[in-house]
């Protein structure tokens, strides 16, 4: 007779509805602070901490931290909203998986909200805002914006747990008898 096999703890989980309603307030907050800048005058650069960070007024017309900024293909803003739609479709498909432990449900809503944040602006504006700039003397960071910073934290997440976290299955994985020394010890030989 064979051990029963050990009970597994369930993985935490949030619900799906929190995990969509903390997408959109990543998108409303990216939004707002956007549409917050856009009304300053236009080029404005304003320190916040000397020698560190500085609020600015960047349009940009690339992908995130500028890349492909000064790009003259004319298919550079369809390709984008392309790659982000596509990007959208698949990190919503994973949101609605219901096998996901807590973080990654953070961290796939967090790449979700900011993700549908600056889909909005390229779509709407051909441009996404960016007004986030730290630096150190003369080098610089790219400047970026909240939904930026919401993919970043959540992709950052995402690798941390498929790097560096067991998953509960592996924890509570029960041992096979010829893993287990009591089992072992406690087999008979048959009498003849």
């Amino acid at each position: 007779m064979s051990p029963a096999p050990l009970a597994t703890a369930p993985r935490p989980r949030v619900s799906r509805s929190r995990l969509y309603l903390a997408a959109l307030a990543i998108f409303a907050l990216d939004q707002l602070t956007k549409g917050m800048i856009e009304r300053l005058p236009a080029g404005i650069n304003l320190t916040v901490i000397p020698h560190f960070f500085r609020l600015v007024q960047v349009f940009n017309r690339g992908a995130a931290f500028g890349f492909l900024q000064n790009s003259s293909s004319p298919y550079t803003l369809g390709s984008l909203i392309a790659v982000s739609l596509i990007a959208l479709a698949v990190v919503f498909s994973l949101l609605w998986q219901s096998s996901m432990s807590r973080r990654s449900g953070w961290a796939l809503a967090m790449i979700l909200g900011g993700a549908c944040g600056n889909l909005f602006d390229r779509i709407l504006h051909g441009r996404v805002t960016d007004f986030l700039l730290f630096y150190l003397g003369r080098y610089e960071w790219p400047a970026f914006n909240v939904a930026d910073s919401a993919i970043v934290i959540g992709a950052t997440l995402l690798i941390w747990e498929i790097a560096f976290q067991r998953h509960p299955e592996e924890q509570a994985r029960p041992a096979t008898e010829a893993e287990t020394p009591v089992a072992k010890q406690t087999q008979t030989t048959p009498e003849v």
